[in-house]
């Protein structure tokens, strides 16, 4: 029995490093809908394989080997998080944009208009 879980804990593992490069090759590639959409399978996968590693005993083989992955998925998580933090970054600049646009909006709306009335009215353009 032991072996048998201790082998579950090492697949889990392994599934969880294949997943999580799966996730870092979308984050890449920007595709933020797919990397929430994969990241759900990614939690419910940890959280099941939490209560796995807790109920197994590794031998020194099965704890190197889980060292291993263990240091590929945190490299990959560092990798998508530095992603994520740009993308954040990316957004903020986005939304600070549109607001600026919709407070000059507000601010020069009815004057812009005006103006724009006028040279219709009057046919010419101010230089």
């Amino acid at each position: 029995m032991a072996m048998t879980t201790a082998r579950a804990v090492i697949d889990g593992y392994a599934e969880l490093r294949h997943q999580v490069a799966a996730m870092l090759a979308l984050a890449n590639a920007g595709d933020w809908d797919a990397l929430i959409e994969q990241q759900a399978g990614y939690l419910q996968l940890a959280d099941r394989l939490r209560q796995l590693d807790g109920q197994s005993h590794l031998d020194r083989e099965g704890t190197l080997r889980k060292a291993e992955l263990l240091e590929a998925i945190l490299a990959d998580d560092l990798a998508i998080r530095e992603h994520l933090l740009a993308r954040r970054t990316e957004l903020g600049q986005l939304m600070d944009a549109t607001r600026r646009q919709r407070d000059l909006h507000r601010s020069y709306g009815r004057q812009a208009a005006t103006v724009i009335d006028a040279t219709d009215q009057f046919g010419q353009r101010v230089p």
